[in-house]
């Protein structure tokens, strides 16, 4: 993993902010960012979730975006503003599917003008897709532009098909390297390139008529004692091109060599729309140098942060959802072993989130998905995916104690685990504690925890009951306790 450089003087980098982007990127200075990368929520009616599976936040989607016009007109301040933050040698990737992508190149070629679009990158991000009365959707659009004349640009290449190097690269030295071999005549003369040319096995060759010799002798006789010429059985000398130094095909508008995240998939985290670490590495890497500022105004999970992180690049992310951002903040820990700290972060390491609704205040206004999944991962633990049918457990702590031994199995552990159950109501009473009690008598779990605002004496009484009666332990646990860190002890 590379190290990026020393923070910029103009803007803050490796922080997540949390909150609505048009509001951050109109804090930003002009001209203060190499390379912008977004992929927002698509305009379509592929019942997106914007996290894990949750319906109000689909038809929350669906009554903003109503119509194409209106999810461009949502856009459009957004990507006025990034083209504003962009450095004039910097580039802008905008990553969208069929539903709106029309239109929303008519609408960048507004913003940044025609002439600054450099292409239009289709990625296959699936293998055939079924459609019942037309062809199978299967591809990604990306449209890169350029700010001025100038952009960063990497090249890039990608290795030849079996297919070409099997018919192009038909030769093998005596070590077992393959080659091609290429014409050593030209055209027009250049100095003394009309000699006659003698073979390793005595023979005179000259050019073919009407052609001359591409090299000088001396030129010649460097590359044959380089072992570098290939003569045919006519004597004719021919240059030789090892595949072992080829760069290979340089990269095309069409990409087909990218799998994206699927289920099983190792870098997976459960984000609908989560796009695959490589995906982004090779954008980065070919509109990017070290220590450039990458920014993603729609981060989701992550990965472009973490592809930055990882080349070395510094980065800013924003995104709305406090989940995305606590979940993206736990995989920058996780994979990039990047701390988030704000001593460390003043002084040029590590990380912060800023602008998290950390008040009862603000905690009380989410949506109650949110709400949910921010108490779990505060807690150290996992989500469920699903929150339509997840039986009443809305996420798992797996401890840290119910490690295996090293001679059971690697996820022997994974069979221990604890319940979580949140209500984000100013009381959780006796009857959400029953229900909770159904959950973990049949679960059978000996411990879990319960999150609200407050909790009614019913509720702690009944929670005392059930001790008694079955042994098992419902902790409960106050979102100010959460947001006091006092809750150390009661995790134990």
């Amino acid at each position: 993993m590379a190290k990026p450089g020393k923070p910029s003087a103009v803007v803050d980098t490796r922080v997540i902010f949390c909150g609505d982007n048009l509001d951050q990127l109109r804090k930003l200075p002009d001209g203060c960012v190499d390379l912008i990368y977004i992929d927002p929520p698509f305009n379509s009616n592929r019942n997106y979730e914007v996290f894990w599976g949750e319906t109000k936040e689909k038809r929350a989607f669906e009554d903003r975006h109503a119509s194409t016009q209106a999810y461009i007109e949502f856009m459009r301040p957004r990507c006025v503003e990034l083209q504003r933050v962009l450095k004039p040698t910097g580039s802008f990737y905008y990553h969208c599917d069929w539903h709106a992508s029309h239109y929303v190149k008519v609408m960048l070629d507004q913003i940044f003008g025609e002439n600054q679009f450099q292409n239009e990158i289709v990625w296959k991000r699936s293998s055939a897709h079924s459609d019942s009365h037309r062809y199978g959707a299967n591809h990604d659009t990306l449209f890169f532009y350029a700010k001025g004349n100038n952009w960063t640009w990497n090249k890039l290449f990608t290795p030849y098909s079996e297919e070409y190097t099997d018919q192009n690269y038909r030769y093998v030295d005596e070590r077992g390297r393959r080659f091609r071999v290429s014409d050593m005549t030209a055209n027009k003369p250049g100095g003394d390139v009309s000699y006659e040319w003698r073979t390793p096995d005595g023979r005179t060759v000259r050019p073919y008529k009407g052609r001359y010799w591409a090299y000088s002798r001396e030129k010649m006789k460097e590359m044959e004692d380089a072992g570098l010429i290939y003569y045919r059985t006519t004597g004719m000398p021919m240059l030789k091109h090892y595949l072992n130094e080829m760069p290979g095909v340089p990269l095309q508008t069409f990409w087909d060599d990218i799998k994206a995240v699927i289920s099983g998939s190792e870098e997976r985290l459960g984000y609908p729309t989560q796009k695959p670490l490589a995906l982004l590495d090779r954008i980065i890497s070919a509109s990017s140098n070290p220590n450039d500022i990458v920014l993603d105004a729609f981060c989701g999970c992550g990965t472009a942060l973490v592809a930055a992180q990882k080349l070395g690049r510094q980065w800013i992310g924003i995104d709305i959802s406090p989940t995305a951002c606590r979940v993206m903040a736990k995989r920058l820990r996780d994979v990039c072993d990047l701390r988030e700290d704000e001593n460390l972060w003043r002084r040029g390491h590590g990380f912060v989130v800023r602008d998290l609704p950390w008040t009862e205040a603000q905690l009380r206004k989410i949506p109650p998905f949110e709400f949910e999944n921010w108490a779990v991962i505060a807690l150290g633990g996992l989500p469920n995916k699903a929150k339509v049918g997840d039986m009443g457990i809305d996420g798992r702590i797996f401890p840290v104690s119910a490690a295996p031994k090293k001679e059971k199995g690697v996820m022997d552990f994974m069979n221990i685990w604890y319940p979580i159950q949140v209500k984000q109501k100013d009381k959780a009473g006796r009857p959400d504690i029953d229900s909770f009690e159904a959950v973990m008598t049949r679960e059978d779990c000996t411990k879990g925890f319960f999150v609200s605002f407050d909790f009614s004496s019913d509720a702690l009484s009944e929670i005392q009951a059930f001790f008694t009666k079955s042994g098992k332990i419902i902790i409960p646990l106050t979102v100010r306790e959460i947001l006091d860190e006092q809750i150390a002890m009661k995790l134990a």
